[in-house]
């Protein structure tokens, strides 16, 4: 290299500069009273004309040069340099993200650029000082828009999910999707809404349980996630209607004796054949088996076992229900059996958004922790009873909270509070399944004002689940009147709480005092069961344990009608009342 005076007007551009974008204006005016009061303190970088010519172009310093000649400068010092390899695509780029950092756009212009010319992503990355990430996702903007480009030019960069998502779709999506979203001028974009609108729904090899026969023959590309962890298989595919008939056609082939395939209901969980129950432990040889797709696409497996066919009294043949059989009428009753269960997961989410921010005072917390333990769906291994419960290592991660690194149970109040109310959200549920806390979480509910959380229940789906008496009575305090046609009183509640909220009467927290006076008394004869001297208290110390049946308090009232019991339950009462 070598310093040379030259007329900044005879040095030619470089066509393929890296700086593509206009620099601000700012930028510009400073950099000219720079010059004019100091001159250019580091000289443009030039080389040979190639071809036999005998100018110079510039390799880096468009900006300098531009600036002194509207500086009336005569003539200025250049810095001549060999022609590199890569015809100075690196040292171009170097020096311009030093001068003035280049905008996304420009970035990634030049990362292109680097890669045809024999760069690789890695030795980019080393040469820029910029993680290998950062490369990867600004190469992502070949697959953007033009006009989202010259967006993300002024500075406006999406996220990198967002930036994904998006270089994920067709052109034409994006030109659409853009046409609706588009910022005014000098606004920044709703990236978000740009991604969410171009979002497609993926679904997993991991989560695929046909091979790649099944998949060639629905064609299934799958396209592999780049970002994800290198120790997984993150491919996936956006085709998800060939993704779900691949698995359905997979459980058709696979179809275990006795096997049925099963629709999801809305929460997920498989629709069983009617008067079917679930087997959640070890299945038997008489059992079923339904296969159906979760959610997310996933073959998931049930065992469940019918009821036996109803004998007459003398043993011999099976009561025939035909025609001849009396007719029952059945009336519907004012929530159906999915409102319920609807009922049940509102209340637990509306229970959990309390339980995270309703105030609670510090005796008051204390003493829920306690009441979430009694809960039915909590498991606990105790060494006081002749029965072992097995519960989840899960609820130790609370606990983990209130020690510090050496391990010594150290915490302040606010860890404290978080800790258990974090363990209360994870023990306190109202769902009508397994996980169903029972009359407890109905008190804490009621403690807490969980009400308050309860989400607008004014929806086609609930109200769809009330009888016509109980339709009709939500018209109450509102200007809707009963109509002619059920659909049509509850298309009108839809439309009046649409704007607004409503919360049915059975889904409150408060317990029904029968209910409740029951479970404390149940509480009461279990407690004074446990231990007080008798020879089964003396059996459990010497290690023979008695089981006993689980509750010796049998009321056929309010114990049986109770909605917080699961079947078991239920049936192991009628057992003990017998």
């Amino acid at each position: 290299m070598h310093i040379e005076k030259h007329d900044p007007r005879a040095l030619k551009e470089n066509p393929d500069k890296t700086r593509q974008s206009k620099s601000s204006p700012q930028a510009d005016a400073l950099l000219l009273a720079t010059i004019k009061v100091v001159g250019i303190i580091q000289p443009p970088v030039v080389v040979a004309e190639k071809d036999g010519g005998n100018g110079y172009v510039i390799d880096a310093g468009h900006r300098r040069v531009k600036q002194a000649i509207a500086a009336g400068l005569e003539e200025i010092e250049i810095l001549v340099a060999d022609a590199a390899d890569d015809n100075g695509a690196m040292r171009s780029m170097i020096e311009n993200s030093a001068r003035e950092p280049l905008n996304p756009v420009d970035q990634w212009r030049g990362i292109e650029r680097l890669v045809a010319l024999g760069w690789t992503e890695e030795a980019i990355a080393v040469a820029l000082a910029l993680p290998v990430r950062q490369i990867r996702k600004l190469r992502l903007l070949a697959n953007i828009l033009q006009a989202m480009l010259d967006q993300i030019a002024f500075g406006d960069m999406p996220s990198e999910q967002q930036l994904r998502t998006i270089a994920a779709a067709s052109l034409d999506e994006q030109k659409e999707v853009w046409k609706a979203n588009k910022p005014k001028k000098g606004d920044t974009a709703s990236w978000w809404s740009v991604a969410n609108a171009l979002t497609k729904k993926r679904m997993y090899a991991k989560d695929a349980s046909f091979g790649d026969d099944l998949a060639v023959a629905y064609g299934i590309e799958w396209i592999e996630d780049l970002f994800a962890p290198a120790d997984e298989d993150s491919r996936y595919t956006t085709n998800v209607e060939a993704f779900l008939g691949a698995q359905q056609e997979w459980m058709t082939q696979n179809l275990p004796k006795k096997g049925i395939i099963a629709e999801a209901n809305n929460w997920g969980q498989p629709g069983l054949p009617k008067k079917a129950e679930r087997v959640h432990g070890k299945p038997g040889k008489s059992d079923h088996t339904a296969l159906y797709l979760d959610r997310d696409g996933k073959v998931q497996t049930v065992h469940f076992r019918m009821p036996e066919a109803k004998k007459a009294k003398n043993g011999e043949q099976p009561i025939d229900e035909g025609d001849d059989a009396a007719i029952v009428v059945k009336t519907r009753p004012d929530v159906t059996r999915k409102g319920i269960e609807m009922i049940g997961d509102l209340r637990t989410d509306a229970l959990h958004e309390a339980l995270s921010r309703a105030p609670i005072e510090d005796d008051t917390l204390m003493a829920l922790l306690v009441l979430a333990f009694a809960g039915q769906n909590v498991t606990v291994a105790s060494p006081t009873r002749d029965i072992s419960y097995y519960g989840s290592a899960k609820l130790g991660k609370h606990a983990a909270r209130l020690f510090d690194q050496d391990g010594k149970l150290v915490f302040d109040m606010d860890t404290l509070r978080i800790a258990a109310r974090s363990l209360l959200i994870d023990v306190l549920s109202c769902r009508e399944n397994r996980s169903n806390s029972g009359v407890v979480s109905r008190v804490t509910g009621d403690v807490i004002g969980a009400d308050n959380f309860l989400v607008n229940m004014g929806t086609e789906d609930f109200l769809s689940c009330l009888s016509r008496p109980a339709l009709e009575a939500s018209c109450a305090d509102t200007p809707v009147l009963p109509r002619q046609k059920v659909k049509d009183t509850r298309a009108a509640l839809v439309d009046h709480f649409k704007e607004g909220r409503f919360v049915h009467s059975a889904s409150l927290f408060a317990p029904d005092s029968a209910r409740l006076a029951w479970w404390l008394k149940d509480s009461e004869i279990a407690e004074q069961s446990e231990g007080d001297g008798t020879p089964q208290d003396q059996d459990e110390l010497d290690g023979d344990a008695v089981v006993e049946p689980a509750h010796d308090y049998v009321d056929e009232g309010p114990a049986l009608q109770d909605e917080d019991l699961t079947n078991e339950q239920r049936e192991a009462y009628k057992v003990a009342a017998a």
